[in-house]
């Protein structure tokens, strides 16, 4: 019994980790909203909100700019049906890493030993607004623990994978 209780943990702890290191994504939207409108978008900024690295502006920006022109949303500079802007921010989060000393199968020889630290966790917030009813119409947040030393297209990848992910929820399913 004490063996099947070892062998149950690994798999939960596995688990948790996995989930530890996907995105989190959170959204909401107004329900009075016809999304079927909007056809162009133009970029604004939230001041104090965008990332402070340009390189990284760049990159949120060319991210959801590819997300919005899957959905057929058209990119313009100014006079556009959308006002779209994005607030990036970086904070420590909490993990917890275990490891496995011992043979499973051999009770008496494993063990686990556990470490927390605190990784940080990036939030890319997206906007989008009515600038012609003066409302918000959607609004979006993808949530990751970043590895700052992975190489940058890896870092760009995940980035596009978390936006990706996001823009499943836009423009919402009538009726919702």
């Amino acid at each position: 019994m004490k063996l099947a209780k070892q062998m149950m943990f690994l798999p939960t702890l596995l688990f948790m980790i996995a989930c530890a290191y996907g995105q989190n994504i959170h959204y909401n939207y107004d329900r009075g909203a016809n999304f079927a409108n909007y056809k162009t978008y133009q970029w604004v900024d939230i001041p104090g909100g965008n990332a402070p690295d340009q390189l990284v502006d760049q990159a949120i920006r060319r991210a959801i700019d590819e997300q919005l022109a899957q959905k057929g949303l058209v990119k313009m500079e100014e006079d556009a049906d959308l006002s779209v802007a994005y607030v990036a921010i970086v904070h420590e989060g909490n993990s917890v890493d275990f490891s496995i000393v011992g043979t499973p199968g051999w009770s008496e020889a494993v063990s686990a030993k556990g470490k927390t630290s605190t990784p940080p966790i990036g939030t890319v917030t997206v906007i989008l607004y009515d600038p012609e009813r003066e409302q918000l119409i959607w609004r979006g947040d993808a949530s990751k623990t970043l590895n700052l030393k992975r190489d940058p297209d890896k870092n760009y990848k995940n980035l596009q994978k978390a936006m990706s992910k996001l823009f499943r929820n836009y423009p919402p399913k009538p009726g919702k």
